[in-house]
């Protein structure tokens, strides 16, 4: 338990904070995985979509400062990744 007075006005702005924090946070990682099922699921024009709205929400969290920024790149580079390698396997399939 905080003792003096800045700790304890410490512990009241951090949890207001985290709970400003959390709907961002939850809005991200809803959106990569939304993106991640229908990249899986074979639905690409839609998948497209969900990527760019996953990216945006990403670099959104960024500038609010919710994520660092390697941590925004690296999502967003996993999930184009795994756009790509669907679509690169999807053509094949249709050649």
């Amino acid at each position: 338990m905080p003792i003096t007075k800045s700790a304890k006005r410490h512990v009241r702005v951090s949890e207001e904070r985290r709970q400003r924090n959390r709907s961002v946070r939850t809005q991200c990682r809803s959106n990569v995985v939304r993106a991640g099922r229908l990249i899986v699921t074979g639905e690409f024009e839609a998948a497209r979509e969900a990527v760019a709205v996953a990216i945006f929400s990403l670099d959104k969290a960024v500038t609010k400062g919710v994520i660092h920024s390697n941590n925004a790149a690296r999502r967003k580079a996993r999930l184009v990744k795994k756009l790509n390698q669907a679509l690169a396997g999807g053509q094949e399939t249709d050649a």
